[in-house]
């Protein structure tokens, strides 16, 4: 045991203080000023506070959508993959065993 480690007092830190509302988060984003750095930042990536557009959110979904259906796609791919390597694996040995046949009837 460490000679110091007993000299070392526990240091107890103040809890947390509880999350803003939801009418004290409104609040702040009312008083903002036009030129936070929040909006400008909203600004530059083309998004705003306002809800998206039917078209934006028809866009989204139709993207996840075939995400979801090339991800589906690559693993029925991959799983083929995965079988014609084992057959090809199959026929590799199967060539070595008849090659090593031929071979031995040469000699």
């Amino acid at each position: 045991m460490n000679i110091g480690s007993k000299n070392k007092k526990r240091v107890v830190l103040p809890s947390r203080p509880d999350p803003p509302s939801v009418d004290q988060i409104l609040e702040d984003i009312n008083r903002a000023a036009p030129n936070d750095p929040v909006f400008s930042i909203l600004e530059q990536t083309g998004q705003d506070s306002s809800r998206p557009a039917d078209s934006e959110v028809e866009s989204r979904f139709q993207q996840c959508r075939q995400y979801l259906d090339l991800n589906e796609r690559l693993q029925e791919v991959r799983g083929q993959l995965l079988k014609q390597r084992e057959d090809l694996r199959a026929a590799g040995e199967q060539l070595d065993r008849d090659v090593a046949e031929v071979q031995g009837q040469t000699l």
